[in-house]
């Protein structure tokens, strides 16, 4: 009997000997993951990108490949940071809260930085400008945004088209998707339809005659990548790497590759602001 304390005391040092190495090797785990996932990703390495999949020359895809200015961009951004990029499709209506529930990393597909949009996602700086467009069918009388008072208008759900038309009072025809609103030209269900500009022009070039672009308008804020709630290491770099894509010519680049001639507004600075950006002639 006189032995038990004696023993039961070896044995107590003896488990908190192990629970001593257990707590100093889950320190050093959380030290390796901070430092070999610095950025919070789902992956460590590689950044998951949610985009579209039919809204040339923006997002699309393109023999099993996912490209367009939006993504190529954020492919050479991801780069100057050390991180490879995976896409994945998706809707643009499901996308922004995709990214705020981190399903993704990233959002991708010409967004258009709104108030509304800020309390569900952050937004990095500004990357591209753009335009609505008025698409119509190829017998259409309609010529302007300032027609469509009474007309069936089909916008895709969640988009910066759609808060305008909303906001004119107009009572759209809300799609999940780009070839949503293409099939209701081409069948004539729709009389009109209120696209990025970019998007609206490839739609009507590719539409065998059945699609006229009717008119334009600015769009009232920049695009930017999309990112969640409080992920700031994340944002921070990829803004960096973007300055960086604009400093080397990259963003000059891919402008003249895939909006060839479109011109650049005065006052537009995409990145910080801050880097000088190099003409599409010095960049090629």
């Amino acid at each position: 009997m006189r032995f038990l304390p004696a023993l039961t005391r070896a044995a107590a040092l003896g488990v908190a000997a192990v629970l001593a190495a257990t707590a100093l090797t889950a320190c050093g785990d959380d030290a390796s993951e901070t430092t070999d996932n610095p950025y919070n990703l789902l992956q460590p390495g590689v950044l998951r990108t949610g985009t579209l999949t039919d809204a040339p020359p923006n997002v699309y895809l393109k023999d099993g490949k996912f490209t367009g200015f939006d993504n190529d961009l954020l492919t050479a951004v991801a780069a100057k940071v050390g991180l490879k990029v995976e896409f994945v499709g998706t809707d643009f209506s499901a996308l922004l809260s995709q990214v705020n529930n981190r399903k993704f990393d990233v959002g991708s597909s010409s967004i258009t930085i709104t108030e509304a949009r800020r309390k569900t996602v952050d937004f990095g700086n500004g990357y591209d400008f753009g335009y609505f467009g008025l698409d119509v069918p190829a017998n259409s009388s309609i010529t302007g945004f300032d027609q469509l008072a009474g007309k069936r208008v089909v916008v895709v759900q969640g988009t910066v088209q759609d808060d305008y038309a909303t906001g004119e009072g107009l009572d759209p025809v809300r799609v999940p998707d780009y070839n949503g609103a293409i099939n209701q030209l081409k069948a004539g269900t729709a009389d009109a339809w209120i696209a990025p500009a970019e998007i609206g022009d490839k739609s009507a070039a590719d539409s065998n005659g059945k699609i006229k672009v009717a008119g334009k308008l600015l769009s009232p804020a920049p695009t930017a990548y999309a990112f969640a709630k409080g992920n700031d290491k994340l944002r921070e770099a990829l803004n960096k790497g973007l300055d960086e894509v604009i400093a080397d010519g990259t963003w000059s680049r891919l402008q003249a590759q895939y909006y060839p001639g479109r011109p650049i507004p005065a006052d537009f600075k995409p990145g910080s602001g801050t880097v000088p950006v190099p003409s599409a002639s010095a960049a090629s």
